[in-house]
């Protein structure tokens, strides 16, 4: 598989990764196992996980297969932490919660650091720069090798960024923003896309399927075995279920036909070769999910269709988003 450079920094990923919010809970070790030698097999290298998913389940697993089943060398661990289960306070970025979240997460997998440390979301209740000086010792502690954020809006992570620039040498450079993107939801192009070309930030996009309605699944209503079909994951599926969304799909499965192929492939490459895309992060209930996931290494779509999806996906840019001179 193709590496890259996430951002402006020196640390190389597959251009796919892979998701493990489901291990532990809904993937069992066993699945797991299958998943990450599949992934391994095909040059994959970049494994995303957070100290929430699963109530930690998702890292003690991985934890558990690295080394036995792959060296933990040839991985690129990127794990999360900030997000709480507490429904007074979602997040957490203090500097204390933070930093005791770093040591359970490098316990649980295992290991004495991680590659890609990530604050999950951003903390209103708690300054910014208390969130990055405690990224910052993690990094100056060994215990974290390039650090990034998740779900930060555009001046969020433009703040954020500059903020680690002021100083160089004394602070971190943020290497990667993780947010949700795909042919479905488009939203970051506003502000989040613009500002992490401007400031080398590499952008690793989760539920690059549009949580799975692009491939195609849900054309003909809601297959049993479905994340729409699970009364805890239905909501979060439902969104992408409406007559927008529906021709957004029609195109990509017109697209798929006319390429001979899956309109999986066609949803990935096109968010894959993404400007500012590193590697969109995959998640999978099982190794022959993955592995058809894994397949679209060879496609790269013709300048013609990717036109074609940008036209009937675009969002809508108006002021102050888009040039104010063209309005």
């Amino acid at each position: 598989m193709e590496q890259r450079h996430l951002g402006r920094t020196g640390l190389r990923v597959s251009r796919i990764g892979l998701g493990t919010l489901t291990w532990g809970r809904d993937t069992d070790e066993h699945d797991a196992a299958d998943q990450l030698k599949a992934f391994w097999d095909a040059g994959g290298t970049l494994v995303d996980t957070a100290d929430v998913y699963g109530d930690g389940e998702a890292e003690f697993l991985l934890g558990r297969l690295v080394g036995s089943l792959v060296p933990r060398q040839d991985l690129v661990i990127a794990t999360k932490a900030g997000n709480v289960p507490d429904p007074h306070r979602r997040v957490d970025g203090s500097r204390g919660h933070l930093l005791a979240a770093l040591d359970a997460s490098l316990e649980r997998l295992g290991t004495d650091y991680v590659d890609l440390w990530q604050v999950h979301a951003f903390d209103p209740a708690t300054p910014l720069e208390e969130t990055l000086q405690a990224v910052d010792h993690a990094v100056s502690s060994g215990r974290v090798r390039y650090a990034g954020v998740s779900n930060f809006s555009g001046w969020q992570l433009a703040k954020a960024a500059t903020w680690q620039l002021a100083a160089p040498g004394a602070r971190t450079r943020l290497a990667s923003t993780q947010m949700e993107y795909s042919l479905l939801q488009r939203g970051i192009e506003r502000e989040v896309l613009p500002a992490a070309l401007d400031l080398g930030i590499g952008l690793l996009p989760s539920s690059p399927l549009g949580r799975g309605v692009l491939t195609g699944k849900y054309r003909r209503g809601t297959p049993s075995d479905s994340r729409g079909a699970s009364e805890r994951l239905a909501p979060f599926v439902e969104p992408y279920l409406d007559d927008a969304a529906a021709r957004v799909v029609d195109a990509v499965a017109t697209a798929a036909d006319g390429l001979a192929t899956s309109p999986l492939h066609v949803a990935l490459a096109w968010i894959r070769d993404r400007p500012g895309v590193a590697a969109p992060v995959v998640g999978a209930r099982n190794a022959a999910q993955l592995g058809e996931a894994l397949s679209v290494e060879a496609l790269s779509l013709p300048y013609e269709i990717c036109r074609a999806l940008d036209d009937v996906s675009a969002p809508v840019h108006r002021y102050p988003d888009q040039d104010w001179s063209t309005l």
